[in-house]
């Protein structure tokens, strides 16, 4: 009896490009698990084809003839919010406005278009293989798992190596964080705790615009305590995704200057390829930009963050992991806890990918895992009293 083929992936590539189109399906159908099932050139065929053809995953490019990508991607979304929708970006300026304003109307995610003309094809189909299919994968999958309940669940991730110790240039350096073994869960304290903390540290990757956006703009007044942010992000998006989110509720988003000393009431987003690291004590804190090396691929880093934060609030913090692939953060939390912090996770139902909180929870890390719904109330009870 021959055994019954896999079942694949199902794409939608929309791109008004046809040299583009014939790029990314031709880098999709290489992988044995992706099939490229339809095509289209604007957003209104768009709003048809995902209609019609029922994928499993959409890519979407922004500037289109008729309807460009956010006209689409909002018409897609009236009828349906859960085909993961990944947006293709150019670096420039307008790009990143465009992107990020997609990822706060409900894309899943984005990536940076490859440009054959300023290099080689191969570079192109490389860019997409490292970026792209291990998104489609990734998304579908957890599509697949949130409608069929009888699969097996994801195993945990594993442990990335122990944060180093961070290395800033002898100008800029104030103190560095020291280096911490990577903690054992014999020595991870296990009771539950709820004592009002002096900040809030919070790491998100995948589909976290949209939940950040959500959590803040449930609070009625800004949190009376320093917020700081890791989201996975290039350089000049960072920057409009916390002008954006200033716009939507009552939190000020800012990007921190190297030395700056945070003010409560403030949420301070790592810009994107720099670490944001904390140094100081709780009576007088001060925030480091790091060009260091990335950690788990990733700059700026929720490990880097939240290691620092452990050093310099101990038990006065509560960590939140939010949606995100991999498992960037899982070594801070584990440094957060060895010192007594507070750690909640997203829920698997409320995340995008259950990735990064996965880990912690696979762990034993968080104290308590939430719906994205309920985030802000918590973050509202864990920093009362605080002036």
């Amino acid at each position: 009896m021959q055994n019954p083929q896999p079942i694949k992936i199902r794409v939608l590539v929309v791109d008004d490009s046809s040299v583009m189109r014939r790029i990314i399906s031709t880098a999709l159908n290489k992988n044995a698990m992706i099939e490229v099932v339809g095509y289209a050139a604007n957003g209104l065929q768009a709003i048809d084809r995902v209609r019609d053809l029922q994928p499993d995953v959409v890519t979407l490019d922004i500037e289109m003839p008729e309807l460009d990508g956010l006209g689409a991607l909002r018409e897609i979304r009236k009828y349906n919010q859960s085909v993961p929708i990944i947006m293709f970006s150019n670096l420039t300026h307008r790009g990143a406005q465009a992107t990020v304003t997609a990822l706060t109307a409900g894309a899943t995610d984005y990536v940076c278009k490859p440009v054959a003309a300023s290099g080689s094809m191969d570079q192109a189909f490389l860019v997409l293989e490292l970026e792209l299919i291990p998104k489609v994968i990734g998304l579908a999958q957890r599509a697949l798992r949130r409608t069929t309940r009888g699969l097996a669940s994801t195993p945990a991730p594993t442990a990335s190596p122990s944060v180093a110790a961070l290395d800033f240039p002898a100008s800029k350096q104030t103190q560095k964080p020291e280096p911490l073994a990577v903690w054992q869960p014999s020595q991870i304290p296990s009771s539950h705790t709820t004592a009002a903390v002096a900040a809030v540290v919070i790491g998100v990757s995948t589909g976290g615009p949209m939940a950040l956006k959500e959590v803040f703009n449930a609070l009625k007044a800004p949190l009376p305590v320093p917020v700081f942010i890791v989201q996975h992000m290039p350089e000049s998006f960072t920057t409009l995704l916390a002008d954006r989110l200033t716009a939507g509720g009552v939190t000020r988003f800012k990007e921190p200057g190297h030395g700056e000393v945070p003010t409560a009431g403030v949420a301070y987003i790592a810009p994107g390829g720099q670490h944001l690291v904390l140094s100081g004590n709780t009576m007088h804190v001060q925030m480091q930009l790091s060009s260091a090396e990335p950690q788990n691929s990733c700059r700026p880093s929720v490990d880097v963050l939240f290691q620092s934060a452990s050093l310099v609030y101990g038990a006065d913090v509560l960590a939140v992991v939010m949606t995100g692939m991999g498992s960037d953060g899982l070594i801070g939390c584990q440094h957060i806890k060895a010192r007594s912090g507070q750690i909640i996770a997203q829920d698997e139902e409320s995340s995008v990918v259950w990735g990064m909180p996965g880990a912690a929870v696979h762990q034993g890390l968080a104290d308590m895992v939430l719906p994205l719904g309920k985030i802000a109330d918590e973050l509202v009870f864990r920093t009362r009293r605080r002036s």
